[in-house]
């Protein structure tokens, strides 16, 4: 049984993170961070756990920490992860940062798009980008591993099948996501994040200027062994959760579905949560809902000559909190399925 912190317990990705691992068999929570809920339970917060039995959060302290647990998650924000990963590292600990401190390899980038600079560069260095169902090996020997974006991880698992082929265009690819509101966090309110703001809207926001960007440029890049050029653009649609992407990669040569079909569906033979739709169908958020599955539907349009791909993912599940597990599980030779097996609320 691993004894396990939470940095970060009382935001969205936090929660979900207690969700998934109270029901996990190998895991056990021992210790749970928040500044907001020094000294209280977390059903102060989330009223969704009573009558579970949970350590009261504490405010965040490495000795305290080391000695409760030995392997963290971090999920409190963006510098956070560069702050705490040397010591708990130097201790022999294991950490999972679920936000952006060691997703963008380049520090100079990270700062551009994260306005910090990058204080842990050598751990930095040392950091696996982790979509989990891509780069399992890497993810095994890991000691830190850097959570990848919700919206990137769609994009990644929509494009990565078609990278390092030539008969593809890797200078125009694009890609259009949807996001639930959850996306934003719960920390820190804004106006757009209201109800009456979001309910019966739609909209467009960060157009060419989204940070996650260039973790997707990165990884793309990385898969097709040259350079990747996307236009990313995210939407904010009117719903609790989940992640709609739309990829278009155009190609020099036309393709049939159902090897279309074939070649993701043997890319992706050994990953349980990546789910390959058969021929005309096409995924909805709400059958991912709550669950760290993807579902990918291909199309080849032959009027403009671009393979279509589509994602469905929930960003709190395989877009944050069911991704980080499945990335524990690897990391500490359990079978990536471990706890993660629940399929999605429905209706």
């Amino acid at each position: 049984m691993i004894k396990v912190g939470i940095i970060g317990a009382s935001g969205y990705a936090g929660s979900e993170l207690i969700r998934y691992l109270n029901n996990h068999p190998k895991a056990k929570i021992t210790y749970l961070a928040s500044k907001s809920l020094a000294g209280k339970s977390i059903t102060e917060a989330y009223p969704c756990f009573r009558g579970i039995e949970l350590p009261i959060c504490e405010e965040y302290d490495v000795d305290r920490a080391c000695k409760e647990a030995d392997f963290f998650f971090q999920t409190q924000g963006n510098g956070v992860g560069m702050s705490v990963a040397p010591e708990l590292l130097k201790r022999g600990k294991k950490l999972i940062d679920v936000p952006a401190d060691f997703r963008i390899k380049n520090p100079k980038v990270y700062e551009k798009f994260y306005k910090m600079e990058h204080t842990a560069q050598d751990i930095l260095r040392e950091a696996v980008y982790a979509v989990a169902d891509i780069h399992k090996d890497k993810i095994k020997t890991a000691r830190v591993v850097a959570n990848p974006g919700c919206y990137a991880t769609s994009v990644i698992l929509a494009c990565a099948p078609l990278m390092g082929d030539d008969a593809f265009d890797h200078d125009t690819i694009i890609a259009d996501s949807a996001s639930g509101v959850s996306g934003a966090g719960r920390s820190k309110l804004s106006v757009s994040g209201l109800y009456c703001e979001v309910n019966e809207g739609f909209k467009a926001y960060g157009v060419a200027t989204h940070r996650h960007r260039p973790e997707i440029e990165q990884e793309l890049e990385l898969l097709a062994g040259k350079k990747v050029t996307i236009a990313f653009t995210p939407h904010l649609a009117p719903m609790n959760r989940g992640i709609l992407t739309t990829a278009y990669i155009r190609s020099a040569k036309k393709w049939d579905a159902d090897k279309l079909l074939d070649r993701y569906a043997e890319y992706y033979s050994d990953s349980p949560f990546v789910i390959v739709l058969e021929r005309g169908q096409q995924p909805c958020t709400k059958n991912v809902f709550g669950t760290n599955f993807a579902h990918i539907g291909v199309v080849f349009d032959e009027h403009t000559s671009c393979v279509i791909v589509t994602c469905a993912i929930d960003n709190m599940g395989k877009g944050a909190a069911g991704q980080a597990v499945q990335n524990f599980n690897l990391m500490n030779g359990f079978d990536p399925e471990t706890g993660l097996m629940s399929t999605a609320v429905y209706p």
